[in-house]
């Protein structure tokens, strides 16, 4: 929904799949978005697929075939693992909260804040607008001690729970990717009452401007489906979301066979 309110349509990409399979559908996509979740990020399938997909947008990226990720959340773990080569993610007490950003100099210049409106990136640096809800994070001395890390990201938004400064947004310097330790998503349509949520009209002006970022970067993507019944057969309009309740984790979910 976040993507798609946006103007996108959206492909699931399945776990368990051959390399072969990712590879095509990788040609098929206009970008690749990892949500939030809580796997292992080097061992779980949702490890192994992000790999490969990470590793064909350098290369495509590389050879000026436009492709862009986003990383929320997990996602944004699982970039920083991608690119460090390992783990370098530190435990933090920020399950359930909502904070402002602290912006650094470089965020409003960056491609995806620069066409944020002002009073907008003033909110996110004022308010309680950023929904948390992870225990693991990048700290900003890890980020700091890592060449690969340092030379690939540059960091736009810091936050802080008391003890450890860690990183809240980054963007790569060369290649189009994007990553938010926070979730934009669930503003609009995660009413669930409980710590963290948030749902001022800020909070929600901040979804629609990180996705339809996002989606302005996919739309420079040349990648296609190769007919118009493939990719209808892979959208996930084929799949119905199940009402779960407002005291599950999400209001809705997806399951696939």
């Amino acid at each position: 929904k976040f993507l798609e309110s946006a103007g996108a349509r959206v492909v699931p990409v399945r776990i368990n799949r051959t390399e072969d399979e990712y590879t095509k559908l990788f040609y098929s996509l206009n970008g690749l978005l990892l949500p939030g979740g809580d796997v292992d990020l080097q061992t779980s399938q949702f490890g192994r697929v992000t790999r490969i997909f990470y590793n064909l947008a350098l290369r495509a990226n590389d050879a000026g075939d436009y492709f862009p990720i986003w990383g929320t959340c997990q996602g944004f773990q699982q970039l920083s693992v991608l690119t460090a080569k390992k783990n370098l993610l530190t435990l933090t007490n920020t399950k359930a909260v909502a904070l402002p950003l602290t912006l650094t100099p470089a965020a409003q210049s960056s491609r995806l804040f620069r066409g944020f409106p002002r009073d907008l990136l003033q909110s996110l640096s004022d308010e309680n607008i950023t929904p948390n809800f992870h225990s693991w994070s990048l700290s900003m001395q890890n980020y700091s001690r890592n060449a690969k890390l340092k030379r690939f990201y540059k960091v736009l938004s810091t936050n802080s729970d008391g003890e450890k400064e860690f990183i809240s947004t980054m963007e790569a310097y060369r290649y189009p990717f994007y990553a938010v330790q926070w979730h934009p998503e669930k503003s609009p349509f995660e009413w669930i009452d409980k710590p963290g949520m948030v749902h001022t009209t800020s909070a929600i002006r901040t979804s629609f401007y990180t996705a339809s970022f996002f989606v302005s970067e996919a739309m420079k993507s040349r990648h296609h489906f190769s007919s118009p019944a493939e990719e209808q057969k892979a959208l996930i309009y084929n799949f119905s979301p199940i009402y779960r309740g407002v005291n599950a984790i999400f209001i809705q979910n997806y399951y696939f066979d």
